[in-house]
């Protein structure tokens, strides 16, 4: 399943591809909470990256984890055309993947130091993710299982 968000304009947008984990453990879901709120485990891909390799690095970064990744669940993509979507891209269109998986163990504390690990309920977390289309992926994932 792929879901377009947004509302396409006639101007040149900055494309960055992304792949995301969602991990689920029993009822809830791990997710990173940074100073502007709850985010899927992932990132941006660099280049010469697969989805599977992006995810590994990310959540290395994000929260010091080995993870295993299962299966593709969905993708979505939105085009942005103001600047809170990113600090320095006026017409943004992030296009991300994302998979289910599971947490392995920790083997480093994380790089990024306003990244911390949390595992919320999916009620309580169902909608409240920072991304708009991060909020219909965990939906798409919580379905299937």
């Amino acid at each position: 399943m792929h879901k377009i968000f947004g509302e396409k304009i006639n101007v040149e947008y900055t494309d960055r591809k992304g792949a995301y984990l969602i991990p689920i453990k029993e009822s809830k879901i791990g997710v990173v909470k940074t100073s502007k709120g709850y985010f899927l485990l992932g990132g941006g891909i660099e280049q010469g990256e697969s989805d599977e390799m992006c995810i590994i690095r990310e959540c290395m970064e994000e929260i010091g984890y080995e993870v295993v990744i299962k299966k593709r669940v969905c993708s979505a993509e939105t085009y942005s055309n103001h600047y809170s979507s990113h600090p320095t891209i006026k017409y943004f269109h992030p296009i991300q993947t994302y998979y289910s998986g599971t947490l392995l163990e920790q083997k480093q504390l994380p790089i990024e130091k306003d990244h911390c690990l949390e595992w919320v309920d999916y009620e309580d977390l169902k909608g409240n993710l920072f991304v708009k289309m991060q909020n219909w992926a965990l939906d798409e994932c919580w379905k299937i299982l």
